[in-house]
């Protein structure tokens, strides 16, 4: 037996969010802890499962912080690496008009970027049932081979491997470097998270099927999750392409953290059902959780520390059979 079912590396950072005005008319930022791969354990501890990080954070006043939310979370950090010599990566998150992000990163350098292989702790690697990963610790080089050994190590040990690209195009020298990261994630993985702008990009096929399809034909990933925001998510699976419509809100206040929260549902329908036996039916209920889960952290500030109870998507999904 596995001792995790989820282990993630990569980034773990403040996401500074607004959160107001000021007496003097300045907008106030709240320090949320955040990093994609920490999202998605977070809901996935909320759902029951065991889960590990591999990161690092400075030894500083946030890298403090963060590892005592890990713990708070009940997020194994024991192949957390806490470095004196570097700050832990800061990220500034506005909310458009459109309800889109924009991002400004504290990151040259930022901790989570110095990871090393040496600094892998491979018992936990060969003892994860997943694991997963993205493409923001390949932006540079030491860490993307941290990273690609990472990969290794679990595939060897025979994990299921998960992966989300989450294109932050100002972390890359060139999105043309980023396109063949991405591509590595792809050759590499069993399950994969992506975002509709994501696969327009990649692709170049503004159809989301057509990109899809030329996706699996270059890669043939076994179990592909697309998020399509506001018009909801669609799941590709051998002949299998299944649609569920979004959980919209009106109290919706950011959508930082909605695709992680998605992801993490749907890599814990896998961890319920397994990958070679999935149909329609385990489709719909697997993209139903996860676009409820995901529409519940829209109302809230942050991510990582807000995830919903298992029970509490649920009730969610029922309340809205009642409308």
């Amino acid at each position: 037996m596995k001792k995790y079912d989820v282990t993630a590396l990569g980034e773990l950072l403040i996401d500074f969010t607004e959160n107001g005005t000021s007496g003097q008319g300045n907008p106030v930022y709240e320090a949320n802890p955040g990093g994609a791969p920490c999202n998605v354990l977070a809901m996935l501890n909320k759902t029951g499962r065991k889960t590990a990080f591999i990161g690092k954070v400075g030894q500083d006043i946030f890298g403090n912080r963060l590892r005592a939310v890990l713990d708070e979370t009940g997020i194994d950090t024991s192949n957390l690496v806490m470095d004196g010599n570097v700050r832990t990566t800061l990220a500034f998150v506005e909310t458009l008009p459109d309800g889109d992000r924009d991002f400004s990163f504290y990151r040259n350098p930022g901790a989570d970027m110095m990871l090393r292989e040496e600094e892998l702790q491979e018992d936990i690697l060969r003892n994860t049932k997943i694991f997963h990963f993205g493409t923001l610790s390949m932006t540079h080089e030491e860490v993307r081979k941290a990273t690609k050994k990472a990969v290794a190590i679990a595939r060897e040990s025979g994990a299921l491997i998960s992966f989300d690209p989450n294109l932050r195009p100002p972390l890359w020298a060139s999105l043309e470097d980023a396109k063949e990261q991405a591509a590595y994630g792809f050759s590499q993985c069993d399950i994969l998270k992506i975002s509709d702008n994501e696969i327009q990009w990649f692709t170049g096929e503004e159809d989301f099927d057509a990109g899809i399809q030329k996706l699996r034909a270059q890669y043939n990933i076994p179990l592909i999750m697309l998020s399509m925001g506001r018009e909801g998510s669609r799941a590709y699976y051998k002949d299998l392409c299944v649609e569920t419509a979004p959980f919209l809100q009106d109290a919706t206040v950011e959508t930082t953290g909605a695709g992680d929260t998605f992801g993490a549902c749907c890599l814990h329908h896998v961890l319920e059902y397994g990958l070679e036996h999935l149909n329609e039916e385990k489709l719909i209920r697997m993209l139903t959780f996860a676009n409820a889960a995901a529409s519940i952290v829209t109302t809230r500030k942050g991510a990582l520390r807000v995830m919903p109870e298992a029970a509490e998507v649920e009730a969610f999904i029922e309340s809205r059979k009642r409308v």
